[in-house]
């Protein structure tokens, strides 16, 4: 760090390339912060004596134990300034947290700053949760119970609420678009468009044959997007034409279209053409929008150029794990924090947080989650235990770290801790200890000097006469 330092100083490195060495170190030092908690108010129930008394049992099960939601954390969501994170509960439950009130690397446990509503709630468990991608002031719900709602942040009312007659598995805002659609994958085969600003469903994209699992809109083309259904496709959409989709990305296709002519003839890809073997369940871009990054049931991940759809043929291994019927978050890091060609990724590969090399396919950390594999969780039809995974990601600021969603309800913070954290902790710990020594020392001798003045005392001969 110091060498960094004297070579920006001396001119030899430049600021830019300053900034790219320590995020990516930052970047590759990501682990566990168990210093940081979030308590959403619910309480264990105290475990009762089987011996009919009714009596509590005076045992460690007595230590109080905290969740974020206590049924399960199905969604997590960031505003753009990276301080507001909302999260939604398997027990319909949302919840917004300031990740600003606690500075780096303080031992800290995060409360609630505001809940809505049960009465404007869902009546089942969140799918989905998006912040306005401009401003903070709104964020969007979806859940099993067909609904897409729209709140307002700060009062937390109701200010929209659509019912699409499908579970909702997932819904996408652009984040660089004008115009005010939400895309929604659904139980039904078709993508669906929802306008906020009119208030109504705009139209439908057909091609799908199946429910559809997962959606990514474009971050450099307003009208493009990206959805995966369980027919084993991905498909490109230009929304802007209802007729049918763009094209197809094709597993067997390493070559890809080769001109905008070969376009407008025929779109991308032959339209059986299968993207995995498998249901697909995630999807996303990289910032650039230079690739596509998908995963399937086939427990394969691909990365496709976006520019010609071709598969790259990237290999992650057979570690993968993906088996559920649900969105899949998949969390690449903005390219400005690696150097060219070395872009990262995040995966949830159940009970642990994969990082890959995104295009090598290299695994450059594997980070267990902590606590037990199997999770007891309580909602309104009971208690009942629960294989604990990662059910939400999302990526803070340049390089402050992943925030992870948990079936076990609780949300986890994965943050960067370099050698200078470890050696500022210890030199705050050692400094610590030796003023509590220096305080220990200080009352001996003030004990001592009391202790002689009073054996002085009593040594002395009174007389009384």
């Amino acid at each position: 760090m110091n060498q960094l330092l004297y070579d920006r100083s001396a001119g030899s490195l430049s600021p830019q390339a300053f900034a790219l060495v320590q995020t990516a170190q930052r970047l590759h030092a990501v682990q566990p912060s168990p210093r940081l908690l979030f308590d959403g108010g619910e309480k264990e129930e105290a475990p009762v004596n089987s011996d009919g008394t009714g009596k509590l049992r005076e045992t460690a099960d007595l230590a109080e134990k905290i969740w974020a939601h206590q049924a399960g954390v199905n969604s997590l969501s960031l505003d753009i300034e990276n301080r507001l994170l909302i999260s939604g509960g398997a027990d319909t439950s949302i919840k917004i947290w300031d990740l600003g009130e606690c500075p780096n690397g303080a031992v800290h446990t995060f409360k609630p700053t505001a809940t809505v509503p049960k009465k404007s709630s869902h009546k089942f468990g969140i799918t989905q949760l998006n912040f306005y991608p401009f401003d903070s002031a709104a964020f969007l719900s979806s859940s099993y119970d067909h609904h897409l709602k729209l709140y307002a942040t700060e009062t937390l009312s109701l200010s929209a609420d659509f019912d699409l007659n499908s579970i909702i598995y997932t819904h996408a805002l652009s984040p660089i678009a004008s115009h005010l659609l939400v895309a929604c994958a659904t139980q039904h085969p078709a993508v669906r468009l929802v306008d906020l600003r009119s208030g109504s469903n705009t139209h439908s994209l057909a091609g799908h044959h199946g429910a559809l699992l997962s959606l990514a809109w474009s971050p450099m083309v307003e009208y493009i997007l990206a959805s995966g259904g369980i027919d084993g496709t991905v498909r490109l959409w230009d929304i802007r034409k209802s007729s049918s989709s763009l094209g197809v990305l094709d597993v067997e296709d390493s070559i890809g279209i080769r001109s905008t002519d070969e376009i407008r003839a025929g779109g991308w890809g032959r339209q059986s053409a299968k993207a995995h073997h498998g249901a697909v369940n995630g999807i996303t871009w990289t910032d650039d929008g230079a690739y596509i990054i998908s995963a399937g049931h086939d427990e394969r991940m691909r990365v496709w150029d976006a520019a010609t759809g071709a598969n790259t043929l990237a290999s992650f291994g057979p570690t993968l794990k993906n088996s559920h019927l649900s969105n899949l978050p998949l969390v690449t890091c903005p390219t400005s924090s690696t150097p060219p060609g070395k872009a990262v990724l995040f995966y949830p590969n159940e009970k642990e947080l994969l990082m890959f090399e995104l295009h090598e396919g290299r695994i450059l950390k594997r980070l267990k989650v902590p606590g037990p594999i199997m999770a007891a969780v309580r909602s309104r039809t009971g208690e009942r235990n629960v294989k604990s995974r990662i059910t939400a990601l999302v990526w803070r600021g340049q390089c402050d770290g992943v925030y992870s969603a948990h079936t076990d309800g609780q949300i986890r913070a994965w943050l960067p801790r370099t050698v200078e954290d470890d050696i500022l902790d210890e030199e705050e710990e050692q400094s610590s200890k030796m003023q509590v020594d220096d305080e220990t020392a200080g009352g001996k001798r003030k004990r001592q000097v009391l202790d002689d003045v009073f054996k002085d005392l009593t040594k002395q001969k009174i007389s009384f006469g």
